[in-house]
């Protein structure tokens, strides 16, 4: 039986530390984790800026914030939504504090020019790649690449409805991701493939951004038949 059709696992005490948690994509993160009864620790390079994301959530949910490497030493599960330009040295310098941990990796490396988003090539297929190919003391999952973060930070939008692809080569891990994107209201976590499989789903989020842009909305995915 896979892990998609088993009993998903108990994540809901599980803390959640978000790499870049102040831009809106890592802040969308952190509020819907923290709606849904997680701890969050919202990590950035500027403690100052970490703490005022954290206080900008609201009042009333479980969210603080730190320094990036302490926001991967402590939390539970790692989520990297940093900008790609500084995905690879921002992981080479946390590689000790990330060692054992499920970190999962939602970057999407895009270029933009007049004609739009692009996906850019990368030396090792993906930016999931390159995060397992630099932190081989942790387990990475490719999850979370999809989500609107203008959607996240709606407080108007109680169920962000779409599907997370969850790629990794650790079953086990895949799954907690699964249940942790299930946890966000309106959410299905569905696993996705291998992390070979990740580049065409980050360079999916280029033709999402195209949607985007011709039907003035905010475009998910949902996957039929599952």
């Amino acid at each position: 039986m896979t892990t998609s059709q088993a009993e998903p696992p108990d994540v809901s005490g599980l803390s959640i530390g978000i790499l870049g948690g102040t831009g809106d994509q890592g802040k969308g993160l952190a509020r819907r984790f923290a709606l849904a009864g997680h701890h969050v620790i919202i990590g950035s390079r500027s403690a100052d800026r970490a703490h005022q994301a954290a206080q900008s959530l609201g009042d009333g949910l479980s969210a603080r914030g730190e320094e990036n490497p302490v926001a991967a030493r402590e939390a539970d599960v790692v989520i990297v939504a940093v900008p790609w330009d500084g995905h690879k040295a921002l992981l080479e310098s946390l590689r000790d504090d990330l060692a054992g941990k499920i970190v999962v990796d939602c970057v999407n490396p895009l270029g933009f020019d007049k004609q739009g988003a692009y996906a850019l090539p990368v030396e090792e297929g993906s930016a999931a790649q390159q995060a397992a190919a630099v932190l081989t003391g942790s387990t990475v999952v490719a999850a979370f690449h999809h989500v609107s973060a203008v959607v996240l930070l709606d407080p108007e939008v109680d169920e962000v409805e779409l599907d997370v692809l969850v790629l990794g080569e650790d079953r086990e891990a895949t799954g907690i991701v699964q249940a942790l994107a299930a946890r966000i209201a309106g959410v299905r976590g569905l696993y996705g493939g291998r992390l070979r499989n990740a580049h065409q789903v980050e360079a999916l989020t280029a033709n999402l951004i195209s949607v985007n842009r011709r039907y003035k909305t905010h475009a998910g995915v949902r996957v039929t038949g599952v």
